[in-house]
């Protein structure tokens, strides 16, 4: 037995509910076996000592009494009901625990093989709460925005975001799809600007009704770093193959590095053949033109970098070794004559993928000046052929000439133009272009242009010439669809007659309200297949008439209908009616000019009808002087000689007039008087003739016989001839060249 009294009592109150079961079998002591049973449970009693006790119970009662053998069993059963339930239990629990720390140890080890796949990866991961708080990042993350783990959660707005307002954007449209994906620019912790992708999908939380963020972010810099480059050199390519000198090949080159590369200034320096100092060209500030006014730094630098490789970049200036430039320079010529220099704004480093730009760049601006300046070779040479072969400078009067070659460095073309006399009173016009720029165009225009003058000169008709030449132009290569306007102008018939093979329309100002366009008489190009013969049209040819032929280049413009720009042509050629012809021409080139200069070549002729000449054959009588006056004043008017000239002309022509009234036929009967006035060259030609004698004037005159010496200090030039068969006065007057007369001589 037990010390401890409560197990005495307990084994007590045992014993005897085990006898009393066995007497009477009742179910009242077996509850009372089931309730110790628990007792024993609940004080924490040893099984086996229940179990003990209970055998040796069983060994007494069978001393006083015979019993029912399974009985003692079954109250031992019931007793011990308490203790297998809480076995059971504990064994159950005891798995379960069991099964959940293995959950457990299997999480912890999945969290950690998921820390570490999440941390190899070379993209940044991070995951965001509801709110839009970054909660979780990994390695990647911190690597590319410089922030780390110690400083979560990351609320909203970003200690890396550039640009607010393009964030909270992208969060309204998150939410409201669930995903997005985006490049754009954040600063690291360290001050620099990266370009990152970011994709960020949501997540819906199990337990919640709102979703959190799960997304990546991978640093793009290098990537976006070499297409923005490949995006400028081809930009710089596309601007530079359009430049047409070195001066737009530098502004443009500067255009497209002054933000890549903080680019200040642009210089190239091209050293001349012989002796002199260099040409400079500059885009940007400060601009220098001089080679002298460039600081002396820059002049020792640029000289020495004639000794290196060309297309060798190197830096210059500030501190080369330690990674800091003022500049680049390299030789862009393979004789070494041309030296580029790209400046910065202030010195400053210069990164890998910066110096791969600048190499491009100097390449693009190397190939673009040695373009530019092959083009110019070329084009002055066909400049130079195109001035030989067009016609001398001695024009016919009232013809004036120009010749405009399109700005530089496009191309000569093959336009052409000759003004020549075809017989007594009578000037042939051609102007033609063909087909075709530089050399071969110019070769072709100079066979066309001197066929065409042989055949004017045979006397052929403006239509017979260009059917002969049709057969010329067969023989000419390169001379198919060459257009050329013919036209003869006849002063004795005051007639135009010409002909068109495919020309664009000449402009006729008559002084009707309106200038017309000769679109008569007009046929296809040289060499093209026709089955009429070549048409021909004429026009009156009044005195002042303004006929202005040209070729397509004054009218064609890439922007503009070329109906419109030939309207405006005539309008200059009615609006400069008044003005001398050399004028006329001046003023068509420069109103008709584009901003930037013709692109194409540009011929024109201006002809205007010479005014004709005066001729007044009367008696030399007093009455007949004032009619004298009055035809000449009309006369001098109509070719706009104005006061005060036409006030003297008057003047000294009514003198020797005067003088044929009262001393050519004194002592005779009286004869005749013939004036006779001209415009040419620049003065107006006056001849005063009678058939009377010549008297010799007297040593002293006294208050009368003093016409000649009027008419001497008024006129520029006078001769007096006098014969048996009659005296002539011939005098001259120049022009102005400010008055607006109608035959100043060619220039051109």
């Amino acid at each position: 037995m037990s010390d401890d009294p409560a197990a005495e009592d307990f084994y007590a109150q045992y014993a005897a509910a085990l006898t009393e079961y066995v007497r009477s079998g009742s179910e009242a002591s077996l509850a009372v076996g089931h309730e110790l049973g628990r007792r024993a449970l609940s004080d924490r009693m040893s099984m086996l000592e229940i179990i003990e006790n209970h055998a040796r119970f069983v060994v007494e009662i069978k001393q006083d009494m015979s019993i029912d053998p399974d009985a003692p069993l079954q109250f031992l059963l019931q007793a011990l009901a308490a203790h297998d339930v809480a076995t059971r239990g504990f064994l159950d629990g005891t798995r379960r625990y069991e099964q959940q720390r293995a959950r457990a140890e299997d999480l912890a080890d999945r969290d950690e093989f998921r820390d570490a796949v999440v941390n190899s990866l070379q993209e940044g991961f991070f995951v965001a709460d509801h709110t839009g708080a970054i909660v979780e990042i990994n390695d990647a993350f911190v690597g590319i925005t410089g922030y780390g783990q110690d400083d979560l959660p990351y609320h909203h707005p970003y200690p890396w975001v550039t640009d607010e307002t393009a964030t909270n954007q992208r969060l309204s449209l998150l939410r409201e799809q669930g995903s997005f994906a985006t490049d754009t620019a954040i600063r690291h912790r360290d001050g620099t600007v990266r370009w990152v992708a970011i994709s960020i999908n949501a997540v819906r939380e199990q337990r919640h009704d709102h979703h959190a963020y799960v997304g990546t972010i991978r640093d793009i810099t290098a990537t976006r770093a070499v297409a923005e480059r490949e995006r400028a050199v081809a930009r710089l390519a596309t601007a530079v193959s359009v430049a047409r000198d070195v001066d737009e090949v530098l502004s443009a080159a500067l255009t497209q590095s002054r933000s890549r590369l903080d680019t200040q200034r642009l210089i190239a320096v091209v050293w001349p053949q012989g002796d002199g100092d260099p040409v400079v060209h500059t885009a940007g500030e400060p601009a220098v033109s001089n080679w002298r006014d460039l600081d002396e730094d820059w002049r020792r630098t640029l000289d020495d970098a004639r000794d290196w490789l060309p297309l060798t970049v190197t830096p210059v200036g500030a501190a080369p070794s330690a990674g800091t430039t003022r500049g680049f320079v390299a030789v862009t010529s393979g004789a070494r004559d041309v030296v580029v220099c790209l400046e910065h704004r202030v010195p400053r480093r210069v990164s890998d993928e910066d110096r791969q730009l600048v190499m491009a760049l100097f390449g693009h601006i190397s190939l673009a000046m040695q373009h530019v300046r092959q083009f110019e070779i070329a084009r002055e040479t066909s400049l130079t052929l195109q001035r030989s072969l067009l016609p001398a400078t001695t024009l016919p009067v009232g013809c004036a000439v120009r010749y405009e070659p399109a700005v530089p460095p496009l191309e000569i073309g093959g336009d052409f133009y000759d003004v020549l006399p075809v017989g007594e009173n009578r000037i042939g016009i051609i102007v033609g272009d063909c087909v075709g720029r530089g050399l071969a165009a110019a070769a072709v225009m100079g066979q066309l242009r001197a066929s065409t003058r042989a055949l004017l000169l045979t006397g052929a008709e403006p239509a017979r010439v260009l059917e002969q030449l049709d057969s010329v132009a067969e023989l000419i290569p390169d001379a198919f669809c060459a257009t050329v306007f013919v036209a003869v102008a006849d002063l004795d018939s005051h007639t135009l007659r010409y002909s068109s093979a495919g020309h664009v329309p000449p402009v006729f100002d008559s002084g009707a309200e309106r200038p017309e366009l000769l679109t008569d008489g007009h046929s296809v190009p040289l060499a093209v297949h026709r089955d009429e013969p070549r048409p021909q049209a004429s026009r009156s040819l009044a005195a002042g008439s303004t006929l202005l032929l040209y070729t397509d280049g004054l009218v064609e413009r890439r922007d503009e209908a070329i109906d419109d720009q030939i309207d405006r042509a005539a309008e200059v050629v009615s609006e400069t009616a008044d003005l001398p012809v050399e004028a006329v021409a001046d003023e068509i080139l420069r109103r008709l000019a584009p901003e930037r200069g013709y692109d194409d070549d540009v011929a024109i002729v201006v002809y205007r009808c010479p005014p004709s000449a005066l001729l007044i054959d009367d008696d030399a009588a007093p009455r007949q002087l004032s009619d004298v006056r009055h035809r000449l004043a009309e006369w001098l008017r109509t070719n706009h000689v104005e006061s005060p000239l036409a006030d003297d002309i008057i003047l000294v022509v009514n003198e020797a007039c005067t003088n044929c009234v009262e001393h050519a036929y004194r002592g005779q009967d009286p004869g005749r008087m013939r004036v006779e006035a001209e415009v040419r060259d620049g003065q107006v030609r006056v001849s005063v003739v009678d058939s009377g004698s010549w008297k010799t004037p007297p040593d002293d005159p006294g208050t009368r016989g003093r016409g000649l010496l009027l008419i001497s200090s008024v006129s520029d030039h006078v001769d007096v001839v006098g014969t048996d068969d009659g005296t002539s006065v011939q005098m001259s007057f120049r022009l102005p060249t400010t008055e607006g007369m109608l035959s100043a001589p060619a220039s051109r």
